[in-house]
């Protein structure tokens, strides 16, 4: 077996594409090691002590390193421990399944809509699907969409988008830019 290693935006972070499936629907993303007890893989991962963030999306795992934390090093370890889980065919979470884990849902709103606009937050989740979901999936990533109010679009970026230093680039110029271009109700586009 054979891992893959591509940069991300983010300098912090890798993304490792195993060959095969990671996740069968969705994404998951781990932001702590108290997070990462819901998968040996990711509680593996985190256990190296220099990783902040793991995110698992279809095809990929992108692992963000600690501030200071250079990959020369980190790189070979995170590659071990992915080949050792993939080899095995060792579950993704506990109990090998997910069901029993309690994952935030990724459709979780912090803004309460107006059921007027449903037309309109339907044409936003289809570009965010169509459009910019794959361009971000591409960078070891995934978006979450929280809300539209008031002529504003809340989301969330996951993975190595999260914290990546062009990540308010590519929120405001970006998808702001595309909504705005498609769906005129859309002023402005802020992370939840």
């Amino acid at each position: 077996m054979f891992i893959e290693t591509e940069t991300t935006p983010n300098p912090a972070a890798l993304k490792f594409l195993p060959g095969r499936q990671v996740m069968t629907s969705g994404t998951r993303e781990f932001s702590s090691p108290e997070e990462a007890e819901a998968s040996p893989l990711a509680q593996a991962l985190f256990d190296l002590g220099e990783v902040v963030n793991v995110f698992f999306g279809g095809d990929f795992v992108s692992v963000t390193a600690a501030p200071g934390t250079g990959w020369t090093d980190l790189k070979p370890q995170v590659v071990s421990i992915l080949l050792d889980h993939f080899v095995s065919e060792a579950p993704l979470f506990a109990g090998g399944t997910a069901a029993d884990i309690a994952v935030p849902a990724e459709d979780s709103l912090l803004v309460e809509e107006d059921p007027a606009n449903a037309d309109i937050v339907a044409q936003i989740n289809e570009l965010l699907e169509t459009r910019v979901r794959p361009a971000v999936a591409g960078d070891g990533g995934d978006i979450a969409y929280r809300g539209f109010k008031d002529g504003i679009v809340y989301l969330t970026l996951q993975g190595a988008c999260s914290g990546c230093p062009s990540s308010t680039a590519t929120l405001k110029h970006g998808i702001e830019g595309l909504l705005k271009h498609y769906v005129p109700e859309v002023t402005e586009v802020r992370a939840a």
